[in-house]
């Protein structure tokens, strides 16, 4: 994902619909996750959204891709850290 992130292509319009794929399935995903694979998945999620807003030259991407992301992947990370009070 985050080669179109950075990329020119493809569109914001279309990387909205991909990101909403996503995480709809990611979110399903959360039912059967282990607390220790949960952890897990926070950390590199973290890791993840560090990787795109720390990456050399990201003051040049285009922001609004990055801010895109990084929205969802709040949703995400809130979602996880939901997640943890289930168990």
């Amino acid at each position: 994902m985050t080669q179109e992130i950075i990329g020119s292509e493809p569109l914001l319009s279309e990387i909205k619909v991909i990101f909403e794929k996503e995480l709809s399935i990611l979110i399903e995903n959360l039912e059967s996750i282990s607390k220790e694979n949960l952890e897990n998945l926070l950390q590199q999620q973290k890791i993840c959204q560090k990787h795109v807003n720390t990456r050399p030259g990201a003051m040049a991407l285009n922001q609004s891709k990055i801010e895109m992301f990084n929205d969802y992947n709040n949703r995400y990370l809130k979602k996880i850290e939901e997640k943890f009070t289930t168990f």
